[in-house]
Order: structure tokens, then C-alpha cells, then sequence
């Protein structure tokens, strides 16, 4: 089954209803996007418990009559002691398999596209590396916050567009579903579009 997504200026194309018409999961598309923020994290937190305190672990006092019972000083009651539950570096990543994933990038696709905040161009051609010549291709398109996605993207485009804010230009391998479920308008080229059909079909 096919469905048809305007073009702006240009003639409608045919793509996947499989692709860009899936019903929206939420469980779904929370889960994918936690593990994908989670493989980001560096786990590399270390602090160090009373066993790797440095320091002599000779009782300094005896052990009755001088009110609460002590052993050493590198006990977490005291300053300078050990963290009581100490964190140690680990692994944040969650499981996600291909079907999975692929799933919720098509669910979050076909969402976009059911509230108008998917725009299909023909090209994203820049001429020159300029902010002010994007700014006015925004502009035209009637967005503000977006991800411009193309098949290969253009040293001018990326130049053009790395300093306005809320605004980024990636291919198609560089979506990701954090940035699609923030993005206020997603803006795809034609050439995007059927390698995006391609990957998730």
C-alpha cells in the first residue's frame, strides 16, 4: 500500500504506508528513545567506599565503654571516610533489537506527518556557506525549530546552518529518535525520503 507526500513547489511522491502511515505506539517510542539516551551515558562514575580508602584500619579506641563502637577511621560516618554506597563505572545500554527500533522511528514518522510537521523539498542545496541565506530558506518553509535531513548533506548546508539555534542538518544516518520526538517541523529531501523508505521498510 502507498500513500502520497507533498511536495513543496514540486509534483507528490508515492512512499510506504508500512513506513509513514504506522499507528502511533507510545510505550513503544518512550522505550527506544530511553535506551538511546541511555547508550549516550558514560557510566564512568567512580567514588570510593571504605575498603578503598587509604589509611590504617587499626581500631582507635576500645571497643566498650567509650560510648558507640568504632573500628577505623575510614568509616563513612566519619569526615574523610568512605561513601557509604559507593557508585562504581557501568554500562547504561539497554537491549533494543532491529524490529524494535525500526518500529518506533516509523511510528514517530508517521505521527510528524499526521500533525503537518513534515515537510518534503526537492533538494537542499546551498550556494554559498552563509546563515542568512538558510535563515531565508527557513524562512520560506515556515519553520523555526527543525531537522533538515538529506541524503548526503553539503559542506555549505552544514556551515550555513551550524549556528542558528534549534536548527540541525543531518543525512539520513545521523537521525536518531531523540532528536525526532524533539524537533518542532522536520524538513526531508526527496533523495531522504526514499532512502529513509528504503531502511525502515
Amino acid at each position: 500500500m502507498t500513500m502520497q507526500l507533498e511536495v513543496v513547489g514540486g509534483v507528490a511522491i508515492d512512499v510506504s504506508e508500512t513506513v509513514f502511515n504506522r499507528p502511533y505506539s507510545e510505550a513503544l517510542v518512550h522505550q527506544i528513545v530511553t535506551a538511546y539516551r541511555n547508550a549516550g551515558r558514560a557510566g564512568t562514575k567512580k567514588q570510593k567506599s571504605r575498603s578503598d580508602m587509604s589509611g590504617t584500619t587499626k581500631k582507635f579506641k576500645k571497643q566498650k565503654g567509650g560510648g558507640a563502637r568504632h573500628g577505623d577511621y575510614r568509616a563513612p560516618i566519619f569526615v574523610g571516610g568512605g561513601v557509604t554506597f559507593a557508585a562504581r563505572p557501568r554500562s547504561f545500554a539497554q537491549k533494543v533489537n532491529r524490529k524494535m527500533y525500526r518500529g518506533a522511528m516509523q511510528a514517530i514518522l508517521s505521527e510528524l506527518i499526521r500533525q503537518d510537521r513534515v515537510k518534503v523539498i526537492a533538494s537542499l542545496d546551498v550556494d554559498q556557506p552563509k546563515t542568512k541565506t538558510f535563515v531565508a530558506k527557513m524562512a520560506e518553509l515556515g519553520v523555526v525549530r527543525a531537522t533538515f535531513v538529506a541524503s548526503e548533506v553539503s559542506e555549505s548546508a552544514y556551515l550555513a546552518a551550524r549556528n542558528i539555534p534549534h536548527v540541525h542538518v543531518v543525512d539520513v544516518h545521523g537521525l536518531n529518535p531523540a532528536n525526532l520526538v524533539r524537533t518542532d517541523h522536520l524538513v526531508l529531501t526527496v533523495d531522504a525520503v526514499k532512502k529513509i523508505e528504503e531502511w525502515l521498510s
